[in-house]
């Protein structure tokens, strides 16, 4: 699925909220809301009246890791993107070019047999391509150090052209995350939730939201590429997967918060539509074809005109919903990527209900 609307350069978001003026928050942007084709505009600190008591929001716990680590191939300089542990041991990475601005673009992959030197002494060989659709991603195993620890010591947050400056982690994390016991996590942050608050967090619960975390560590999307989503490691807890049976017997609706929850809740849903305890990798792609089991709405932010997450919206929403929201985000002037402004999208049905 592509849209039609071009995005604008100028509403890449560059920073964070919280950096573009003195009092701001996190959750200091801005909330497209999209209830079938009928879309309307507020700040994302409306969030709770817009949700209603017995409404659930599903939010990923995967912690966000230093993923880009510099290297030598050959004289050549290279950033090492390591996007997935396999249960092997090897890692999957995406090697890239340095820009000269601080980010990075686009490299060829391979070939098999590539050794790449790391700081810190480590040294990483790429094995295979990660799938026969391209060569962008390759299965690779790092000899000298642990990868996790490599990270922690000579990794950084991974960037790119679209942001300004360099970021701290902790930009980076959201309210959610929860540390792994051993060292893994999101390659990108699964942003979607990252304008959350513990304020915002409290509010919800007070006015009878729900919350189901599960955890699904996200790999490497590059800016270039819209590929179909490659395997991810997930997991559904038995509390999470018992807790959004009953909100839906109960007649609650199940909000995913960004596609990453999308993708670990109904991949832990039967044909039946009743969601079971689940931990593993998913593969799963969630087209209008597959359709959604579970999901209700999603929150999430604005992705490329031709992102393969758009077809995920367009399952959870239609795709005159997606197209419509666009459009007006793109008039608004609201701003794009992990930084930006939020979507929000809702069922039709909910038209005649009164906002609170």
């Amino acid at each position: 699925m592509t849209l039609t609307v071009e995005v604008p350069t100028e509403l890449s978001a560059r920073v964070p909220a919280e950096q573009r003026g003195p009092g701001l928050g996190r959750d200091a942007v801005r909330l497209l809301v999209s209830r079938g084709t009928e879309v309307s505009h507020h700040a994302f600190r409306e969030l709770p009246g817009l949700l209603r008591a017995g409404d659930l929001l599903v939010v990923n716990t995967s912690a966000t890791v230093a993923a880009a680590v510099d290297g030598r191939v050959g004289h050549a300089r290279v950033v090492v993107h390591f996007s997935t542990r396999g249960d092997d041991g090897r890692w999957a990475v995406e090697l890239r070019e340095p820009s000269g601005d601080g980010s990075t673009r686009a490299r060829a992959g391979g070939p098999a047999g590539t050794e790449v030197r790391l700081a810190g002494g480590a040294r990483l060989v790429l094995e295979e391509p990660l799938s026969a659709r391209g060569e962008r991603l390759w299965w690779a195993r790092v000899s000298g150090a642990g990868v996790p620890g490599l990270l922690r010591e000579r990794g950084r947050p991974i960037r790119y052209a679209y942001t300004d400056r360099d970021q701290p982690l902790s930009a980076y994390q959201t309210v959610f995350a929860l540390p792994s016991g051993d060292g893994t996590g999101s390659a990108e942050m699964p942003s979607a939730a990252r304008p959350f608050t513990a304020r915002l967090v409290t509010e919800l619960v007070s006015r009878g939201v729900w919350f189901a975390p599960i955890a699904l560590d996200t790999g490497v999307a590059s800016a270039e590429a819209h590929e179909p989503p490659y395997p991810e490691r997930f997991s559904v807890p038995e509390a999470s997967a018992r807790l959004v049976n009953a909100v839906r017997a109960g007649g609650g609706r199940v909000v995913a918060v960004g596609t990453t929850a999308v993708r670990a809740v109904e991949s832990a849903a039967g044909p039946d539509g009743v969601v079971r305890a689940r931990a593993g990798w998913t593969d799963l792609v969630v087209t209008p074809e597959r359709g959604v089991r579970v999901v209700d709405g999603l929150l999430t932010g604005l992705h490329e005109p031709q992102a393969s997450h758009l077809l995920m919206l367009a399952a959870v929403a239609g795709r005159a919903a997606v197209e419509r929201g666009y459009a007006a985000a793109v008039r608004g002037r609201y701003l794009w990527h992990e930084f930006g402004d939020v979507h929000l999208l809702l069922p039709a049905e909910d038209l005649t209900e009164s906002i609170a």
